[in-house]
């Protein structure tokens, strides 16, 4: 997220807020710049207008607010923004229905993929945005099996099979040959060690293990080392996420013009954008949110962006989230999303 000097919200008075908190929940309603007389009457002050129009020009004057070219009225700036959703906002909790009716969709009795899959669609569909799920990192994810085959030279074949059931297949190239016994021993030893682990814990046990093994041992676990390290290095970097209901963003006025659409579209179809901003979630401290130009990327300027993580096996290794315009209804959507990382990690956990 680029650097950015935030409005303090010591430098607005008491009063000044509560009118930047009526402007923002008008605004987020209706889409349509907001006036002094629709102000006055919402924010249920007797004031004269003349009072207002001088609240809203010194909102205006430090950068919280600002008036489109076609229209009298004033709407939020990103500081705006900000100001509410870090001082202002009231989150609207969801009750104990609204929890069980989202567990329900959500299922915990199929494979992960299903099941995140799921979420994707379940925050699209209670939030009429874009629904995303960043999906694990790889090397995070626990494996049940593993096998090592020998190609042509240097090159072996990984095959993994992880907790889930998910199968991957992937070409490394070590740094000499090894012979099909060589290799059937590395396996055996990782499969009977460290089934169950994922990738990260089972390189970090061995270098550990390795200062207290015997030397007739190390030849193995270094052996085992290079074969880890060629399988977690190709997917460092990589990643994907699930993106569902991406056309909910052609209702926002907004967001419709045919050009910004195009270029949201394309930064949904490349995904790259939206997975490096969701893996920079991956360490964030629950719910996180980016408004317009703090996501850091231009495709996304005038949209929103609500994540939370969501963790297997009481670790962190992956990030959802909503997108949609900057007048989201912030104060349903971030509980929306909290609580679906919540259930989400609770269903992976079962599996």
């Amino acid at each position: 997220m680029p650097a950015r000097k935030a409005v303090s919200e010591n430098s607005v008075n008491e009063r000044a807020q509560h009118f930047l908190k009526v402007l923002i929940e008008r605004y987020i309603r209706d889409g349509e710049p907001v006036g002094s007389r629709t102000l006055a009457r919402d924010a249920g002050m007797d004031l004269s207008p003349a009072t207002i129009r001088n609240v809203m020009a010194d909102l205006e004057d430090v950068g919280l607010i600002t008036s489109p070219h076609t229209s009298a009225g004033r709407v939020p700036t990103v500081d705006g923004y900000r100001m509410f959703i870090d001082s202002l906002l009231t989150l609207k909790h969801l009750d104990e229905s609204e929890v069980d009716t989202l567990k329900s969709k959500l299922g915990n009795d199929q494979s992960s993929a299903v099941v995140l899959e799921s979420a994707s669609r379940i925050l699209s569909s209670v939030t009429h945005m874009a629904g995303v799920v960043m999906m694990p990192r790889r090397d995070h994810v626990s494996f049940l099996h593993i096998e090592f085959l020998p190609l042509s030279g240097d090159s072996v074949m990984v095959i993994l099979v992880t907790k889930s059931g998910e199968v991957l297949n992937r070409i490394i190239t070590t740094k000499r040959s090894y012979s099909a016994p060589e290799l059937e021993q590395v396996a055996n030893y990782i499969n009977q060690t460290y089934s169950g682990h994922t990738l990260t814990k089972v390189r970090e046990s061995m270098i550990n293990e390795m200062h207290l093994a015997k030397a007739d041992m190390n030849r193995i676990m270094t052996r085992a080392i290079e074969m880890t390290e060629q399988v977690l290095d190709p997917v460092k970097g990589e990643g994907d996420c699930l993106i569902a209901g991406q056309t909910n963003l052609m209702n926002f006025n907004e967001l419709s013009n045919m050009h910004r659409l195009r270029q949201l579209f394309d930064a949904f179809n490349e995904k790259h954008e939206i997975v490096q901003l969701l893996d920079g979630c991956l360490h964030a401290d629950g719910v996180q949110i980016f408004i317009g130009e703090e996501s850091g990327y231009s495709h996304l300027d005038k949209c929103s962006i609500v994540t939370a993580p969501y963790e297997a096996n009481n670790e962190v290794v992956g990030v959802l989230g909503v997108i949609g315009p900057k007048r989201m209804e912030y104060d349903r959507v971030i509980p929306v999303v909290d609580v679906t990382a919540k259930l989400l990690s609770s269903a992976l956990k079962q599996l």
